[in-house]
């Protein structure tokens, strides 16, 4: 065999050699030469791909492939047919089963088999013979001990589920009902009402009293209805006064242009109409002029900041009507009760929600309906009927006392049909309990 050095001799004596066949001779003067062809026999495939041993750098073609492979098959299966026949030389001995300790008899058997008796109850066992084992132990962790013990101290073992209904499942399609929204809009509620609550202010009022309040709210009550307003201005009108009066003494000849004031400011707020200047020195019987009232406007606006957007009583009431499951009926027994607490000066320092939720349980009592509180009031308010139970009984009086008092324009408008003569029901005192 020529050597890496020696050039080799032409086979044909020396004749000329055409260019492409002088090429490939030139090629395979370059080639590296072959070692022993057994040095392959111990290819290993790993991964579907042929491993040749170290130091054989020679490139795998199709063929040259496919003998590596068939040969690494048959060594496999000589391999595995050694170890079929002499396990004993790859696994070593089992170990000895562990004694199974029988169960109660009232265990159940866990079957694996798909035999006839695998449906069958423990009860009906197969022979005396028959033993139940328990296949799998049941390890108690001091989480699920101290969780167990937990539910059991705060009674959620033993409370009933609620039964809370979907008060919007019919409002799906109602894009104006803002289905998606609505619970973080009512959670937002509950936490801005408590921001710039007007508070217990007549002890810093010289001229006015409580008395002279009522007045003045009934008063509202009575020209919100004759300027068939929309029922959220008289709710922010009485707020805009409250919380005026918490800011800034008033004299009682001024108590009446704030209440004036206060409505013009809720009227440009809440009302696509709203009245004019012109409109409220009629209604006052002339009482004060237009400079007045414009510059009590003003007054009022800078000591509330020019903060108007906030939940006023109306907002829980629309949303806790229809967690009742109200009818019109109920709805004006609601808005009668509510309008009835606008004149309590006692309920001005209160949350709007308990204002509101106490003014549904009164109207549920008054109509007596069964159950006066439900879970998915509960849910929906946020209150029990027993922290309702005192708020609900001063709305139960102030009904009881609606026909022989002097202030009376909430029981004349809703003694009217056009709002269900709810007015005209008897009180229920003797219902409002806890239930």
């Amino acid at each position: 065999m020529a050597t890496r050095h020696q050039r080799a001799q032409p086979a044909n004596g020396g004749a000329a050699v055409p260019a492409g066949k002088q090429k490939a001779a030139a090629g395979a003067r370059n080639r590296q030469a072959l070692g022993d062809i057994g040095n392959i026999l111990n290819a290993q495939v790993v991964d579907g791909k042929i491993q040749l041993p170290e130091g054989i750098n020679r490139p795998i073609t199709r063929s040259f492939g496919a003998q590596l492979l068939k040969k690494a098959q048959e060594n496999a299966v000589a391999a595995n047919k050694i170890t079929v026949q002499n396990p004993a030389k790859k696994y070593p001995a089992p170990k000895p089963a562990r004694k199974l300790v029988p169960c109660p008899e009232n265990a159940i058997k866990v079957s694996t088999g798909t035999g006839a008796g695998e449906n069958k109850k423990p009860s009906e066992g197969t022979g005396s013979s028959a033993h139940k084992y328990s296949r799998k132990k049941v390890v108690n962790t001091l989480t699920s001990v101290l969780t167990a013990r937990s539910k059991h101290a705060c009674g959620l073992t033993e409370r009933p589920k609620e039964l809370v209904e979907d008060i919007d499942k019919l409002d799906g399609d109602n894009e104006l009902a803002v289905v998606d929204y609505i619970e973080d809009l009512y959670k937002f509620y509950r936490t801005a009402q408590h921001e710039c609550r007007p508070t217990d202010y007549m002890g810093s009022q010289v001229e006015v009293n409580p008395q002279m309040r009522a007045i003045l709210a009934d008063w509202m009550i009575e020209v919100h209805c004759k300027f068939e307003l929309m029922p959220e201005t008289l709710y922010l009108t009485m707020y805009v006064i409250d919380r005026y009066l918490s800011l800034q003494p008033v004299l009682r000849r001024e108590l009446q242009l704030v209440g004036v004031a206060a409505m013009l400011i809720a009227c440009k707020y809440e009302e696509i109409w709203a009245p004019e200047v012109d409109d409220f020195i009629c209604i006052s019987d002339d009482a004060y002029a237009r400079d007045q009232i414009l510059a009590m406007e003003k007054s009022i606006l800078n000591k509330l900041q020019w903060n108007l957007t906030l939940p006023t009583p109306y907002v829980f009431l629309v949303r806790f009507i229809k967690a009742a499951g109200g009818d019109k009926e109920l709805e004006h027994m609601v808005f009668f009760l509510a309008e009835m607490a606008l004149t309590e000066y006692g309920m001005v320092s209160l949350c709007p929600s308990l204002v509101a939720a106490s003014a549904v349980y009164a109207a549920r009592c008054t109509l007596k309906k069964s159950p006066l509180w439900t879970d998915t009031l509960k849910h929906h308010t946020g209150f029990s009927d027993s922290q309702l139970m005192e708020c609900a009984k001063v709305l139960v009086k102030a009904h009881a006392a609606a026909p022989d008092a002097k202030l009376k324009a909430a029981y004349k408008k809703y003694s009217l049909e056009q709002f269900g003569c709810v007015a005209l029901l008897h009180p229920p005192v003797a219902e409002v309990h806890h239930d």
